[in-house]
């Protein structure tokens, strides 16, 4: 028997839809019986491609009993909270100050007006683990809530207000020294958990977090500092040859279980695609290494096969789980991979990519992994020319790929998420002009044109899109991520369309979000009476603030547009979050690497393309292929939108190629050009 999520066209929401717990989507019906009734609210949220998830519906929400305790006691709400990150955030952010943890599902009761009285995630169906059960913990709040009405809701009056103060922002102001030591903060942060051996930052559970290595090249850069650079290039080797990256299909497990990147939870997110991409590139175009070449180009092939909706824009994610096991479509053992393979291609295999009789993971099986071992080494220790032995690797991942497209498939989110969209798109760019290729690039294209088709309502960005059907006003995420995927993709193209569209989402964001005094900017428009409180969302972790992409984006167009309001607004907020989360710098470092940027005098490298075309195309590759975090490109075509960029930029009105028709190089700082120059400077 169907409950009332049969008709919510969210993947997570439709998984439950068949439940015998009489769920209801997050909105008002709910919200009235709640108040009409007297009864406390079961909040539980999750996503599609969420693996505990999953499993406590197996254990609880499936299971007649424990559906008719909670349907007896409780309004039960179930909430994506891809699509909802609004509603999530405020119950993760109380369920964090209560426990010191969170995580998913999140499982929150509330009162009748929404104010958070218990919270948790995971509870098991019998005590384990060091918790309580489900139904014990049901049992509990139910008497609590008949026999000791005071108790809860005073503490749910206590967790509310703690909830509204941590809203608050200071005024910050756009003070040089903070945002300096607050660079310097997030630096010490990271060399004290870095791990020298195996790359990466702290203990199991690791992430990639490209935030921080997005930090640290940046870093490097401006700064010359080699240790730096070295972290993030370590970190980015043990992830593109670990177990966390799919060496048969490209692509990005969300994090590895161990502390080697050995084991992954084997979800694919889009967010992880899109920075990641735009980390390698980043750390590629600075010092080349083929395994991030490699990575790169097998990401680009896994979106576009994999992620891309014929439309163009990227689905949401890959479950971990098929045929009711975590990782069945990715693992092996020998027995599987001769079953495939020859005898010597299939030894080649297992001692390059470590598969053992005893398995690496569960049952026997073994994950893909390579750690330190190269192509090299393996052929050396079979008596194999390395070009014979490249060639039998690639053969071998070639078959063995075919093999895995027989297995049962981890279902998709068909999704689409503006704001991973975004991060997409500017990885796909970064991606596009660190390699020079025309096949990111245009998958990078195609993402925002359908984005920018289909996910604007009236004007307005929208987060998510299933099948012809847009909802949920964008959020601060949405519109940041966007804004930032096509400034690199105006970078990428010369193409000024998307420096405008990228200025028009920008100036709407800031409106929209900036909070009352000025110096930051919620992640909600406020618009939303059901929303406890309008949340910061400052915190860069699997996916960055969106408070901090923001402040990048808007120092990048004050620059590009020559607008200071824009950078101005930036400074103060990056002043706001110095103050913060001075304690704890390594908890932003996207906004540290906005800071490195924020009292440079912009720089800009424009090339007026003249008659020689081809040497234009030439010089804006050469420019693209450098690593400059303090720098813009823009290339001023004439026969693509350089007129449009001249009329609407004052300070390139005068940049014109030279008299004898070869295309100019002007090289800007703080808004003052030099006399142009026919070859790039070093």
């Amino acid at each position: 028997m169907a409950n009332r999520l049969l008709n919510e066209r969210s993947p997570y929401l439709q998984q439950h839809a068949h439940n015998p717990v009489e769920w209801y989507p997050w909105g008002e019906e709910a919200f009235e019986r709640a108040r009409r009734e007297d009864r406390p609210i079961f909040l539980s949220i999750g996503y599609s491609t969420c693996h505990w998830c999953h499993v406590m519906e197996r254990e609880s929400f499936e299971d007649g009993e424990t559906a008719r305790l909670m349907n007896e006691w409780f309004v039960n709400i179930k909430v994506d909270r891809e699509e909802r990150p609004d509603v999530d955030a405020i119950y993760m952010t109380a369920a964090q100050a209560l426990t010191g943890s969170g995580g998913w599902p999140l499982s929150a009761w509330l009162t009748p007006d929404l104010q958070p009285f218990y919270l948790g995630t995971y509870f098991p169906p019998h005590p384990a683990y060091g918790r309580p059960s489900f139904r014990q913990v049901l049992q509990g709040l139910h008497d609590a809530w008949m026999g000791e009405r005071e108790k809860v809701l005073s503490s749910a009056g206590r967790i509310t207000d703690a909830l509204r103060s941590i809203a608050q922002l200071p005024a910050g102001e756009p003070d040089a020294a903070a945002r300096a030591a607050f660079v310097e903060g997030c630096l010490a942060d990271a060399r004290q958990l870095f791990d020298p051996v195996e790359g990466g930052f702290g203990g199991a559970p690791k992430f990639p977090r490209p935030v921080v290595l997005e930090f640290l090249l940046r870093y490097g850069a401006l700064h010359a500092n080699a240790d730096t650079v070295a972290m993030a290039r370590e970190t980015l080797l043990r992830i593109a040859t670990g177990g966390i990256f799919d060496h048969l299909g490209g692509g990005f497990a969300r994090y590895s279980v161990d502390g080697e990147w050995r084991v992954p939870h084997f979800e694919k997110m889009l967010y992880d695609q899109g920075q990641l991409l735009g980390t390698l590139a980043d750390a590629w175009r600075f010092l080349p290494d083929p395994e991030f070449e490699r990575a790169m180009r097998e990401t680009v092939v896994y979106l576009e096969r994999d992620m891309r909706h014929p439309l163009g824009f990227f689905f949401a994610a890959e479950d971990a789980d098929s045929e009711g096991e975590e990782g069945r479509f990715y693992v092996w053992t020998p027995e599987q991979l001769r079953a495939v393979l020859d005898e010597r291609s299939a030894r080649f295999v297992e001692l390059l990519y470590d598969i053992t009789p005893g398995g690496t993971f569960e049952h026997g099986t073994s994950v893909l992994h390579r750690g330190r071992r190269s192509v090299e080494e393996v052929a050396g220790e079979m008596g194999l020319p390395v070009a014979e032995a490249e060639a039998i690797h690639e053969r071998a991942r070639q078959l063995l790929l075919a093999a895995r497209a027989d297995r049962v498939r981890p279902a998709r989110d068909g999704k689409v998420i503006a704001a991973w969209n975004g991060l997409a798109i500017g990885g796909l760019a970064r991606t596009a002009m660190a390699l020079g290729e025309a096949a990111p690039l245009q998958l990078a294209v195609d993402a925002a044109t359908a984005v920018l088709a289909h996910l604007v309502r009236d004007g307005r960005l929208m987060r998510r899109w299933i099948e012809g059907e847009t909802a949920v006003p964008g959020h601060l995420e949405d519109y940041a991520f966007m804004v930032w995927g096509l400034l690199d993709l105006f970078e990428a193209t010369g193409d000024g369309q998307w420096l405008c569209e990228a200025e028009r989402l920008g100036r709407e964001a800031h409106r929209l979000f900036t909070d009352e005094s000025g110096t930051g900017w919620y992640t909600t428009d406020g618009d939303d009476s059901t929303l406890l409180v309008r949340t910061r969302g400052d915190h860069d972790g699997a996916e960055p603030a969106g408070a901090s992409v923001m402040a990048m984006v808007l120092l990048r167009l004050g620059s590009l547009v020559d607008d200071a309001s824009l950078r101005d607004a930036a400074l103060r907020a990056l002043g706001a979050l110095a103050e913060r989360h001075a304690q704890h710098p390594f908890s932003m470092p996207l906004a540290a690497a906005a800071m490195l940027i924020a009292d440079a005098p912009p720089r800009q490298i424009v090339i007026a393309v003249g008659e020689d075309r081809a040497r234009a195309t030439s010089l804006a590759h050469a420019a693209r292929q450098r690593y400059r975090p303090d720098t813009t490109l823009v290339l001023l075509d004439d026969e693509a939108g350089g007129r449009w960029l001249r009329e609407r930029i004052p300070t390139l009105r005068g940049m014109t190629p030279f008299s004898d028709g070869a295309s100019a190089i002007y090289l800007c700082e703080g808004f003052v050009c030099h006399t142009p120059v026919r070859e790039l400077p070093d």
